[in-house]
């Protein structure tokens, strides 16, 4: 995940994070932060933390699409292709590539900078994402 992260930045392309809201709508994604170092430790957090100048949502659902301004954001940036990379694979990461589709964007998921609760729903997610849904899954580095 961290060379992906680290690639996209590394090549200006725009970093977008999309945070679980954990039941707060205050949209601090310091204090979304500090709880994720709090909780994972500072190590874990520190190798994907938003840098200055990435972009922060906070999302109540499993696709950073949903209830959120993640359309309008790719909007203003003129974005035609979006790679998703995150946790779950088999959840939001999916419900999101999904979501992206249906927006008539274009979506590589890049697999290995994904993490899985269940790793046999994952290789099922995968497969129709990129089988039914027309999402190319890649492997890490993919920048």
């Amino acid at each position: 995940m961290q060379t992906a992260i680290s690639g996209a930045h590394d090549g200006g392309i725009p970093v977008i994070y999309a945070n679980d809201n954990r039941g707060v709508w205050d949209g601090d994604r310091d204090r979304l932060v500090r709880e994720a170092r709090e909780g994972l430790g500072p190590d874990v957090v520190e190798a994907v933390a938003p840098r200055e100048g990435d972009r922060f949502v906070v999302k109540p659902r499993y696709s950073a699409f949903d209830l959120t301004p993640l359309e309008l954001l790719l909007r203003e940036l003129g974005a035609e292709r979006v790679v998703l990379l995150g946790s779950t694979t088999e959840m939001c990461v999916a419900q999101t590539a999904i979501d992206a589709r249906e927006r008539d964007l274009k979506v590589t998921v890049v697999a290995d900078a994904c993490i899985c609760i269940d790793v046999a729903m994952e290789r099922i997610a995968l497969a129709y994402l990129e089988r039914v849904a027309g999402v190319q899954v890649a492997r890490s580095p993919f920048f």
